[in-house]
């Protein structure tokens, strides 16, 4: 781990060294990623880590992009970085294939890094034929049946080379939710997919399961959206208080910031946002797009250089506004490039804001 991480556990052990609040590094290859614990099931897995290659050109795996995101991804875990997040269907398996070589090139212990990858979207060549029924698939695209993602997590097992994945998501649920009811949302697909994944998690193919999201916690309280509450009630009804479904992974940033500010999630007679939510769930909250695919990497405006004071780039500030935010246990950032890597690792250079600073910047 960096110097900077306080909160670490020993690799192969369930053992915590805490301090609570304090940063965490992480990494995929198409980002990396930095973080705090809040409490919640990252504690039980290795010490925070990042997330490397994602979508990009259509190469094979011997292209010059899969090169580099390879070095990306070797650059992170050479760094110390070791929190790995992808998906089967990121540039069409190529970036499961991609991590999959780095890890194998490694010569890391499997206990030294945490690999999360998601599986919902129907990937071109990745499809279990003949075994998914059309009542089981919407908008021609999405499908949370319990066939589908046996397939896909079989795949993704072999792409990345893994017996167990550590984190497997459904990618972005919500998408059902444009073309179902809600109550069949939850009671029947839901309930069916979190049933299959307690069930992988049994055999010991997956340690935990979760929902990667984009707008499901972000229109919340909506029609359309997901509630936290909900799906954690459905997790205990399947599998008692022992349930693996443990993470949510939700955008958040400096131009998208409803997981602190929105307070959806209803408590008896108390509304809290998401992250609040989650806490008290024993849940673990993972930020994506702490970048805004590149968009908040210059140009921030002037008063926000107290995130990072000194000569640093924009793009590290926007990584230690995420990763400062209380209720984030890891925060992602894309990258192709090892140069990449190096830079954004600069807010290892920092402590994280302190809870009180960091809500400040929203008065």
């Amino acid at each position: 781990m960096w110097g900077f991480s306080e909160n670490t556990c020993s690799p192969g052990t369930g053992s915590w060294v805490t301090e609570p609040y304090r940063a965490k590094l992480v990494s995929d290859a198409d980002g990396i990623g930095y973080g705090r614990s809040n409490g919640g099931i990252c504690r039980t897995l290795c010490p925070v880590s990042a997330v490397l290659p994602r979508r990009a050109g259509a190469n094979g795996i011997n292209s010059r992009p899969d090169r580099g995101y390879v070095e990306a991804v070797r650059a992170a875990l050479d760094g110390g970085i070791n929190f790995l997040d992808t998906s089967l269907n990121y540039r069409h398996q190529r970036s499961e294939r991609a991590i999959g070589a780095a890890l194998a090139a490694s010569g890391l212990a499997r206990s030294h890094y945490v690999v999360c990858t998601k599986a919902g979207f129907l990937v071109p060549d990745a499809m279990p034929l003949g075994r998914l029924r059309a009542s089981e698939l919407v908008g021609n695209m999405h499908s949370m049946a319990p066939v589908f993602l046996d397939d896909q997590l079989q795949r993704s097992r072999r792409n990345l080379g893994l017996d167990t994945i550590d984190v497997f998501y459904l990618h972005n649920p919500e998408t059902q939710l444009k073309f179902v009811a809600p109550d069949v949302f939850y009671e029947e697909r839901i309930r069916a997919a979190f049933t299959c994944c307690e069930a992988m998690a049994a055999s010991g193919r997956i340690r935990y399961y979760g929902a990667a999201t984009w707008d499901g916690f972000r229109r919340n309280g909506m029609a359309d959206g997901l509630s936290l509450v909900r799906l954690a009630a459905i997790a205990r009804q399947v599998a008692g208080e022992s349930h693996h479904f443990r993470f949510v992974q939700l955008p958040f940033n400096l131009s998208m910031t409803e997981a602190f500010g929105q307070h959806a999630e209803q408590f008896g007679e108390e509304r809290v946002n998401i992250m609040e939510a989650a806490r008290r769930l024993g849940i673990s909250v993972v930020a994506s797009a702490t970048l805004l695919q590149s968009r908040l990497a210059t140009g921030l405006p002037e008063k926000l250089r107290s995130l990072v004071p000194g000569d640093s780039p924009d793009a590290v500030r926007a990584i230690q506004f995420t990763r400062s935010a209380p209720g984030i246990s890891v925060a992602l950032v894309g990258m192709a490039q090892s140069a990449h890597v190096a830079a954004n690792l600069g807010v290892a250079a920092v402590p994280p804001l302190a809870p009180d600073s960091f809500t400040r910047l929203f008065s």
